[in-house]
C-alpha cells in the first residue's frame, strides 16, 4: 500500500517549504467595530436592556477593538443601549488603554483602594440609567466581577449579557471569514509540512516544537494551542500527561491551530505512521463519513442538533455508540469558532439554534476506541445562503490525508 505525504523529507526540508502568507491581510477596522456596537445597541433596544458591560477578553476586542486581557482587576467597558462606550480601567493603566483604543471613548479610572463597582453604577446613573434599570453583565466576566457589581447596586436587575453578545458574534462578515480563511490554510500547510517530517523515534515535544516553527514560518506568532498524540494515546480526546515515542503502525493524531489578527484555525488529522490494519482503516472510514454526514445535515434553518444528530445516526448504523458511549463519539459534533477557539453556537444535542448565514463551526465527530486508538478528522466549515462551504478540504483517505496521490 502506497503511503502519501508522511514521513517523506526532514525537518529542515519540511520547513524550507513553508514562507509566509500573512503579507496582504488587514486587521479588523473601526467602522466595523462601530457596526458590531450598532448591532448590539439595536438588538439591546427591542429587548428592553439598557447597559452591557464587556470585560478584559474577546467580548471587548469584539466590540471595541481593544486587545486586553481579564485580571483580578476590573478592566472593560460600559455599552449603553443609547450614547457611547466608555471604559473603566485602573487610573495607572490608562496611559496603555489609550494605546489599546480603536473605538474612541472616555476611560474612567479608579485608584487601587477605590471600589471599581461604586464606580460602574456612577457611570451607569450618568449615562441616565434607571436605578432599576436591566444590564448585562458579560458571559466571560470572572465571578467577582458580578459579584461586585451586585453588592454596589440597590436595584439594577442584572442579566447575562450573552444574547447580545452571541446574537452579534455567531454571524460573521465577509471580513471576518477572510482571516479565518487565511488561518486555517495556515494551519493546513503546517499539517502537511509535519506529516512530512515524522520518522520513527521522534518525541511528541519534538513535533510540538516543530508546529510551532512551522507555524511562524508561514506567519503565525506561534501555536494557538497544539496537541499530538501517538499510539493509545489517541483515544483520549485532549491528550495524556506524559510524552510518547513515535513507532512504525502508530496512529498519530495531532490537533493545533494559529491566531490572524485575532481570528483562529483549529484542524484535526489522524493517519497511521506506517502502514494501516484494516481495523484502523475501517475506523478511519467511519470517521469520515460521519463527517460528510454531518456535513451534509448543515441546512439554512435545520436546529444545530440536527448536525449532531446526522452523525451518531450514521455512527449507530454501524453499531457504535449509541449516544456518547464507546466506542463511539464521545463529545458534541462541533463548536463555533471566531476571536475564541470554543464558541457559539454548538452542534450538540439538545440546541435549537437555527443555522444561518455567516455561523462557523468544526466538524469533529471523534471516534474513540478505549485501549487501542481514536480518530479525529477535524475541519471547519460556515454557513452560506446556498448552504454550508468548508474552510479547508477534508482528508482524503488514511493513506493520503492530504490528497498529494491527485
Amino acid at each position: 500500500m502506497t503511503i502519501f505525504g508522511i514521513g517523506t523529507q526532514t525537518k529542515e526540508q519540511a520547513l524550507a517549504g513553508l514562507s509566509d502568507m500573512t503579507g496582504d491581510l488587514m486587521p479588523i477596522q473601526a467602522d466595523e467595530h462601530l457596526a458590531r456596537i450598532a448591532k448590539a445597541q439595536a438588538y439591546m433596544q427591542a429587548n428592553c436592556i439598557d447597559a452591557i458591560y464587556l470585560n478584559a477578553g474577546t467580548n471587548l476586542t469584539y466590540f471595541t477593538g481593544m486587545r486586553w486581557y481579564a485580571s483580578e482587576r476590573m478592566v472593560g467597558a460600559i455599552l449603553p443601549a443609547k450614547g457611547d462606550v466608555q471604559y473603566i480601567a485602573p487610573y495607572f493603566e490608562i496611559g496603555s488603554l489609550n494605546g489599546f483604543k480603536v473605538i474612541d471613548g472616555p476611560i474612567r479610572g479608579w485608584q487601587e483602594h477605590q471600589n471599581p463597582y461604586a464606580l460602574f453604577v456612577e457611570i451607569l446613573a450618568e449615562m441616565g440609567i434607571a436605578a432599576n434599570g436591566t444590564v448585562g453583565i458579560d458571559e466571560s466576566a470572572q465571578f467577582f466581577i458580578f459579584d461586585g457589581i451586585n453588592k454596589a447596586q440597590t436595584g439594577l436587575n442584572l442579566v447575562n449579557a450573552q444574547p447580545v453578545t452571541a446574537h452579534c458574534r455567531m454571524h460573521k462578515s465577509a471580513n471576518e471569514l477572510a482571516l479565518m480563511q487565511r488561518a486555517m490554510d495556515m494551519t493546513l500547510a503546517v499539517h502537511q509540512a509535519t506529516a512530512s517530517m515524522l520518522h520513527e523515534g521522534i518525541s511528541t515535544t519534538e513535533v510540538e516544537a516543530f508546529i510551532k516553527q512551522a507555524h511562524q514560518k508561514v506567519g503565525a506568532p506561534g501555536n494557538y494551542f497544539c496537541i499530538v498524540l501517538f499510539g493509545v494515546a489517541t483515544s483520549f480526546p485532549h491528550g495524556v500527561k506524559d510524552p510518547q515515542i513515535l513507532k512504525k503502525g502508530d496512529m498519530v493524531l495531532i490537533d493545533t491551530g494559529c491566531k490572524v489578527h485575532d481570528y483562529l484555525s483549529d484542524i484535526t488529522r489522524t493517519y497511521v505512521f506506517g502502514e494501516a490494519t484494516q481495523r484502523q482503516r475501517q475506523f478511519w472510514d467511519y470517521e469520515k463519513a460521519a463527517q460528510i454526514a454531518a456535513f451534509n445535515a448543515a441546512k439554512i434553518g435545520a436546529p444545530c442538533e440536527a448536525v449532531d444528530a446526522a452523525a451518531r445516526s450514521y455512527l449507530a448504523a454501524q453499531e457504535l455508540g449509541p449516544e456518547y458511549q464507546t466506542p463511539g463519539c464521545p463529545h458534541r459534533t462541533g463548536h463555533g469558532i471566531g476571536l475564541d477557539i470554543h464558541e457559539w453556537p454548538y452542534l450538540v444535542g439538545g440546541n435549537k439554534t437555527p443555522l444561518a448565514t455567516g455561523m462557523c463551526f468544526s466538524n469533529e465527530p471523534m471516534l474513540v476506541i478505549p485501549d487501542e486508538f481514536g480518530v479525529r478528522l477535524e475541519d471547519h466549515f460556515y454557513m452560506t445562503d446556498k448552504g454550508p462551504k468548508w474552510f479547508t478540504e477534508p482528508a482524503h483517505s488514511i493513506e493520503d490525508p492530504f490528497g498529494l496521490a491527485d
